[in-house]
């Protein structure tokens, strides 16, 4: 009796195997979308008077565009390039995300992970129910600013984004 249940069971569990795909598709952006978002974006800086950089990753966060303006701090393009990883990473904005990792938390521990930013200016950009990739920007006074002109980024492109 014992048998035959291990017998069903490795059927049904083969059977389990090849019924799954072995290969899998995404969407991402594309450098032209990336490039039109960030340079939105590093504009959109300019005009409030920041002096900021860009940073575009796709949907595993990996570097796509990096735009430092003139003036920008030497620490911006890293600090964007890793708000932007960490949007795309836990798919959420990070100025959302540090709210919810404060201390105190049940999620304050992940703020010690090697790249995450708990501060505002890296958004995922989603596109027709995917995630796409994310934008970073550093170097406004402030998250909040520096969220506005991620913002403009994708606003930039939004249009291209639904289809």
């Amino acid at each position: 009796m014992k048998l035959r249940y291990l017998s069903l069971l490795a059927v049904l569990l083969a059977g389990h195997a090849t019924a799954q795909e072995a290969v899998f598709q995404t969407k991402s952006l594309t450098p032209e979308a990336a490039l039109t978002a960030a340079r939105a974006a590093l504009e959109s800086c300019r005009k409030q008077g920041y002096q900021t950089a860009v940073a575009i990753v796709d949907r595993s966060g990996v570097l796509q565009v990096l735009l430092r303006d003139r003036y920008a701090g030497a620490h911006t393009p890293g600090v964007a390039t890793d708000k932007a990883w960490t949007a795309a990473s836990f798919k959420n904005s990070t100025l959302e995300f540090g709210k919810d990792t404060q201390a105190g938390k049940p999620m304050s521990g992940i703020r010690q992970v090697p790249r995450v930013i708990a501060a505002g200016g890296g958004m995922p950009i989603e596109g027709g129910g995917n995630l796409l990739g994310a934008i970073g920007v550093s170097g406004a006074p402030g998250g909040d600013a520096d969220e506005a002109c991620a913002k403009a980024g994708i606003k930039a492109i939004a249009d291209s984004l639904e289809f």
